[in-house]
């Protein structure tokens, strides 16, 4: 039920860190241990491993040509669930990000905030284990922002979080905040802890905040 920010300069190995947490990047070595077992194991279902990951990356990787409603609910046709749980789990997330009357709109006609609220309802829809953010905050609009924060601090509590983030104002209130560099943990720590400990961390910190003063 945490929040775990991940911060760190472009090209540190951020998003390769997060890929690899449902393999779709392959370690070359260590285990990666999720509800104590070893997922790099090749007995593991990785297929039913990621069932429990939800992602929401920086492209928005949606099918252009299909409606809002389909986009969604395409994990569960593919799983041929009865039409009644599709309707009713894929309207429950439309309600959270108040895409509602955009349900049968196809997703070239929405915006890029639009589009991107689309993707945290998918994300949302089978109410995943884990919930991963690739850098999701840092070019949305204000409304989007909202939905991201709930998410991350409000009606979604039981669920571990995960999110890459360039703005630190974005990570202040993460329960654990690990500072990457260079393909390595530089720190790691709340907000106030990593002030004290991690130089990285600080100096970030210190060039946005003199930036946005």
């Amino acid at each position: 039920g945490e929040v775990v920010a991940i911060i760190g300069p472009s090209g540190c190995g951020k998003s390769t860190f997060l890929r690899s947490l449902n393999l779709l990047e392959e370690p070359t070595g260590g285990k990666i241990l999720f509800e104590g077992t070893d997922i790099t194991d090749s007995k593991v279902d990785i297929n039913r491993h990621r069932q429990k990951i939800g992602m929401v990356f920086q492209q928005f990787n949606l099918l252009d040509s299909k409606t809002v409603f389909h986009n969604i609910a395409l994990p569960l046709i593919l799983e041929k669930a009865p039409k009644d749980v599709i309707e009713k789990k894929v309207n429950e997330v439309l309600r959270f990000v108040e895409l509602e009357d955009k349900k049968d709109t196809y997703v070239s006609q929405l915006s890029g905030g639009q589009k991107q609220r689309l993707c945290i309802a998918r994300a949302l829809l089978k109410h995943p284990k884990i919930l991963i953010l690739d850098d999701s905050t840092s070019a949305v609009d204000t409304a989007t922002e909202k939905y991201i924060r709930n998410v991350l601090y409000g009606k979604y509590s039981d669920m571990t979080k995960i999110i890459i983030a360039q703005r630190i104002t974005s990570v202040m209130e993460a329960d654990e905040i690990l500072v990457m560099d260079n393909g390595c943990v530089k720190g790691f720590g709340t907000h106030e802890e990593l002030l004290k400990t991690c130089p990285l961390y600080k100096e970030i910190f210190d060039i946005q905040i003199s930036k946005e003063v």
